[in-house]
């Protein structure tokens, strides 16, 4: 109930400031879906086309809106959503900021790792333990005879090598030491695909509303409108059965200049000219160039 009486009371202030007169040059209004596609000059385009709408087509009809701007307050937040049953819209699209894993610190590539400590051979723990106290021995030498004492000097040789003891295996090689594993990379997650501007206009376009649009995607500061994006296009194409009608909003950019906040009374109007389609094969740019002539034509009517 409180939404509409402020609507009432809105389009009472829109009516005594600029008159609101809605001229219908090229087609009558009727309660059909379509796109109304119009110039851009000022943030009262939608608040001056969306009242000079008939009662039967405002309730049918949605304005888009541009988030950051008609979203930033909650008041203005209530009089698009309740008031106008706007349609958000952002600017640009826009993904969501992937956060990055901070990487491993890894160790200077020039400082080598330090090798591990050898184990110490039979040689070394020998030389590490006391060497053995051996006593001198007081007693007379004695002449040793041995039963092959005249055996040649090859035998004695050989004997000799069989009473020798073996020499000691050589020292096992140092285990090689293990390369330094690298740091696991971070795994960065999946970049998640950027938000569709268009996908709130397909949705109310999808459940049957009216919409309006401003195919410029920005407010322009010159008389006639900038060059038209391909977002007009994409929705024609995607809905050929709904009735495109373009319109030129007059004077508007007077009564709320861009940076301004307080309006200025001025009669401003909306005309509304014949609908468009999209003709067979026809091109994206050629049919964006052909809807923005038929606004500017709307202009010196």
């Amino acid at each position: 109930m409180l939404a509409k009486l402020t609507g009432w009371l809105l389009l009472g202030i829109v009516r005594l400031l600029t008159g609101a007169q809605a001229r219908w040059y090229g087609c009558p209004p009727k309660a059909e879906q379509r796109i109304y596609f119009a110039n851009h000059q000022s943030h009262a385009d939608l608040v001056m086309i969306w009242a000079a709408l008939p009662e039967e087509l405002r309730s049918i009809t949605r304005p888009i809106a541009a988030r950051d701007y008609w979203a930033n307050t909650p008041f203005k937040r209530w009089i698009t959503t309740e008031v106008f049953n706007a349609v958000y819209v952002e600017r640009a699209a826009t993904a969501p900021v992937v956060p990055v894993a901070p990487s491993a610190s890894v160790a200077p590539a020039d400082v080598p790792a330090p090798a591990p400590t050898p184990a110490p051979t039979a040689s070394r723990a020998a030389a590490a333990s006391p060497a053995e106290r051996i006593e001198p021995s007081m007693e007379p030498l004695l002449p040793m005879s041995l039963p092959f004492a005249d055996a040649s000097v090859e035998v004695m040789n050989e004997v000799q090598g069989q009473l020798d003891l073996p020499a000691p295996p050589p020292p096992p090689p140092p285990p090689l030491s293990p390369a330094p594993e690298a740091p696991p990379a971070a795994t960065q997650p999946e970049t998640p695909p950027a938000t569709d501007p268009l996908a709130p206009l397909i949705e109310a376009l999808r459940s049957g509303d009216s919409i309006i649009i401003f195919p410029e995607g920005t407010r322009g500061h010159t008389g006639e409108p900038q060059k038209f994006k391909s977002g007009l296009y994409a929705l024609a194409t995607m809905f050929p059965e709904v009735v495109l009608v373009p319109a030129w909003i007059d004077n508007v950019q007077r009564v709320m200049p861009k940076g301004e906040i307080v309006p200025v009374p001025i009669l401003c109007s909306v005309t509304f000219g014949a609908p468009l389609r999209v003709e067979e094969g026809e091109e994206r740019r050629p049919f964006l160039d052909r809807a923005r002539a038929a606004v500017i034509a709307l202009r010196d009517v």
